[in-house]
């Protein structure tokens, strides 16, 4: 058990009145601060913390709760907390994905809004005001809310992970006066089928195949510039989603699909067609990339679409090069939000929903680990049950 220790006097034996204490001033007296609660903490070391004068109260308080959390497993070395918001961080982010193109998204979000505001803050000095100063600043960049909602997520984390390291008692980021930012919830705006055709035409012939990868198929971009025909299983009519090309420490290479979440997709007549047409006229090239990583193991595989140079386009070079100026030729605006590659997978899901395939269906063949989600994104896209309804209705009452 811990005690209180007073460093300005000594009780000792009052020699006037037998059986009584008197105060007498020590060396130390009005040196300092007063008050030494000494304690022994979990690991069996002896520790302190000291008061001034006139705060014994607070002393007693403080002996109190450390006695208190050692019983409940719930004690905090409070030199614990002197290390930094960013050496957590980086603790955090070890265990954080084994992918390396997640961490270094990660990474850049850590030294681009999280490092220049907590980054040599020790962990022990953010308290809910500093969190809610963070949030202001946030608001005053004017980003959106999705983002906002990610950056939250993220120190939230790592705050979690300095609970779980006990070096903080609690996170400051779950108290009830912390309002979390809200991921923005916008509705997917699918392409009439002029706008996909204009597209679709306003791309030069040798990349035109990937208007039936991405709306035939549901690919994101990625997985497009990855596909190969030897992805195509003839018989059961179908291709699989195993690989797409990313780009890490500014190096190309292949990756598992997103979430390393592989999958099969029904390959239709028209989409069969149409890498057959291509295939004649741009047959599929070797190209050897590393896998995972920049170090990972090298791996060849026949890629449908190879620029003439032989040097692949990074996602947002084919982007740029390729993808937005087909809109120009076109004749059509280009708009960042909804005429982006992804603009195809809405497509198709659009398409497939028309026919009346299930959620949990395109959730597979989109790639979506939550059927939720899936529903959450094309619920307004589904053929409405308003009339089904009103025909049931009707000829249950007879009319």
């Amino acid at each position: 058990m811990g005690h209180i220790q007073d460093r300005w006097y000594n009780k000792v034996p009052d020699p006037k009145n037998p059986g009584k204490t008197k105060m007498v001033p020590t060396a130390l007296h009005g040196k300092g601060l007063r008050y030494k609660v000494r304690y022994i903490d979990p690991n069996g070391d002896e520790r302190s913390k000291s008061f001034p004068d006139k705060q014994k109260n607070k002393a007693e308080s403080f002996l109190v709760e450390v006695e208190s959390d050692k019983r409940e497993g719930k004690y905090v070395d409070p030199n614990a907390g002197k290390i930094t918001f960013k050496a957590q961080a980086e603790n955090w982010l070890l265990g954080y994905s084994p992918d390396a193109a997640t961490r270094q998204t990660v990474r850049s979000r850590l030294r681009s809004q999280l490092y220049p505001f907590f980054g040599e803050m020790p962990l022990s000095s953010i308290t809910p005001a500093v969190i809610r100063k963070w949030l202001g600043s946030l608001e005053e960049q004017n980003l959106g809310g999705t983002y906002k909602a990610v950056l939250f997520e993220m120190a939230c984390s790592i705050l979690n992970s300095a609970v779980d390291d006990k070096r903080i008692q609690a996170n400051p980021c779950k108290v009830r006066s912390i309002v979390r930012p809200q991921r923005q919830v916008r509705k997917v705006v699918v392409w009439s089928d002029e706008r996909f055709q204009a597209v679709r035409g306003g791309l030069p012939e040798r990349y035109r195949v990937v208007t039936s990868l991405g709306a035939g198929c549901g690919l994101r971009q990625g997985e497009i510039l990855a596909f190969s025909p030897d992805d195509i299983e003839e018989k059961a009519h179908r291709i699989n989603v195993v690989r797409q090309i990313r780009v890490i420490d500014r190096t190309l290479v292949f990756a598992p699909p997103k979430r390393k979440k592989e999958r099969q997709v029904p390959l239709s007549s028209a989409v069969r067609k149409s890498i057959r047409d291509h295939l004649k006229a741009y047959p599929a090239v070797p190209v050897t990339l590393p896998w995972g990583k920049p170090s990972g193991e090298l791996v060849t595989v026949n890629l449908l679409l190879v620029p003439e140079s032989g040097e692949l386009y990074t996602g947002d070079e084919f982007g740029k090069v390729i993808w937005q100026p087909a809109f120009k030729r076109a004749g059509l605006t280009y708009m960042k939000r909804q005429d982006g590659m992804h603009a195809m997978r809405h497509l198709f899901a659009s398409a497939l929903l028309s026919q009346g395939v299930s959620i949990k269906a395109l959730a597979d063949y989109l790639g979506h680990a939550d059927p939720g989600f899936t529903l959450r994104t094309y619920t307004h896209l589904m053929p409405s049950a308003h009339d089904s309804a009103r025909a049931a209705v009707d000829g249950m009452l007879g009319e």
